[in-house]
């Protein structure tokens, strides 16, 4: 069995600037609240090779996977997919940026599989990653609006 979630949030911000603080992977421990380090092992052109680790969780557990995104501009969409997949059969995620009269409207696509012996099954999985998403979200668009208010663009 596969499962996805689908969220989306909208940022009262210029897509530039969206697209530029959200594309930057380096500063994700800055913009996410769950992520301690970030490592960039490869790039060729738009695409991006690295290793997440999170901050400790409340047992003091941290965790630590590689992914690799590939944007593209032109259609302000991003694909991505974790290489090492952990307790995943695979993991895919879509990112959609579309205009709109206020900003722009973010939207997240996730699809995956757990692997049989994973602590989750994915409709436990669905429901933590969708927890989750919805709060890392409000967190990014208040950070993208407070700079956007103090005039970056």
């Amino acid at each position: 069995m596969a499962a996805r979630t689908e969220n989306e949030i909208d940022i009262k911000a210029p897509v530039g600037l969206v697209w530029a603080m959200t594309n930057d992977v380096r500063s994700w421990p800055d913009l996410f609240d769950e992520y301690a380090s970030v490592e960039i092992l490869a790039e060729d052109g738009h695409r991006v090779r690295f290793r997440l680790t999170t901050r400790p969780d409340e047992a003091g557990r941290t965790w630590t996977w590689v992914s690799e995104r590939i944007p593209d501009v032109a259609t302000r969409t991003v694909r991505a997919h974790r290489v090492e997949t952990g307790p995943f059969e695979y993991m895919r995620i879509h990112w959609q940026y579309t205009q709109t009269d206020d900003g722009v409207r973010m939207r997240w696509t996730q699809e995956f599989a757990m692997k049989p012996d994973a602590p989750f099954d994915d409709t436990a999985m669905q429901n933590r990653i969708n927890l989750n998403t919805r709060a890392q979200m409000a967190l990014i668009r208040d950070k993208i609006e407070a700079r956007h208010g103090a005039g970056a663009t």
